[in-house]
């Protein structure tokens, strides 16, 4: 079957779609940092849904090794960083031996105090650093509530445009998302003329498959990354429920209890970020209004 948009808002037919198309789960988080599943069990999951999966722990990397190691399914080792601004990074590999080498000459000696925490490098050293690898660099949910995303108000508009031109494309759609927030993902992603890709987020098993990146290409690692890198992907899926979020965020809550610290510190400072941009914003309008008056007035 051929489908008509790269980007379509419905939930994956994943029989319908995998007769075609190579099908994965491009976002996906394990017990290795705040996911709640094993390998083990997600994989099984996987098999029976005839889809590949992205391990793309926070910060680390025994997931997305382990699953290297199951080979009855497609996996792309992967990892999801947490650049020293807040701003979330996925990054992908072709061979788990460029993922371990990655971890521990770029992201090991600038950990902080836990995987879930920041490593002390920004988000475009992150880049130049993926750079040196064979990679497919993407930025996740690059709208949302907060400073996970790219496009928030910690960098001005011109720096969101040089970061998003450093990277191979964007995630359109996330199942942990608002819908308001993946539309502008969908928007961004149409936009920027670059690849798009999807995947669930998920850190339940029930997220898995919920949202898909796939491709016309053998289901193979390199096959698949190539047709990302190519831009030959379309994404399908829709958000979890928000009874669904509710249980899984209070679930990473929990898992992230150590991470508070850290987590306060950075909404204090964002907080501010946005006060400030809003404060200014009212007194540009209050500026422009006011001069407009007194044009009119002369």
């Amino acid at each position: 079957m051929t489908y008509p948009f790269k980007i379509e808002f419905e939930k994956p037919d994943l029989e319908q779609l995998t007769a075609g198309h190579t099908v994965v789960d491009f976002h996906f988080h394990t017990h290795y940092s705040d996911g709640m599943n094993s390998v083990a069990t997600i994989a099984e999951r996987a098999a029976e849904l005839n889809i590949g999966v992205a391990i793309t722990d926070h910060n680390a990397i025994d997931g997305a090794l382990e699953m290297d190691a199951v080979h009855d399914v497609l996996s792309i080792p992967g990892i999801e960083i947490t650049s020293s601004e807040g701003t979330h990074l996925l990054v992908y590999f072709y061979d788990v031996e460029s993922l371990k080498w990655f971890y521990r000459k770029e992201i090991v000696p600038f950990m902080g105090k836990g995987i879930m925490t920041s490593v002390s490098l920004n988000l475009k050293e992150l880049i130049r650093r993926a750079w040196q690898y064979r990679s497919v660099i993407i930025f996740p949910h690059p709208y949302c509530g907060v400073y996970t995303g790219v496009c928030n108000l910690q960098f001005s508009r011109e720096a969101i445009q040089d970061l998003l031109a450093m990277g191979d494309g964007v995630e359109v759609i996330n199942g942990e998302n608002l819908n308001k927030w993946n539309l502008q993902c969908a928007v961004l992603g149409f936009n920027l003329g670059k690849t798009v890709t999807g995947g669930s987020d998920g850190h339940t098993l029930f997220y898995l498959g919920k949202v898909v990146t796939y491709a016309e290409c053998a289901p193979t690692r390199e096959a698949f990354l190539d047709a990302v890198k190519a831009g030959r992907t379309r994404v399908m899926g829709k958000e979890i429920h928000i009874l669904r979020k509710a249980a899984s965020n209070s679930m990473k809550l929990r898992s992230n209890i150590s991470n508070y610290p850290d987590l306060f510190e950075k909404n204090i400072r964002y907080g501010c970020t946005v006060f400030n941009a809003k404060s200014k914003s009212l007194r540009d309008r209050m500026k422009k209004r006011f001069n407009g008056a007194r044009v009119q007035k002369e």
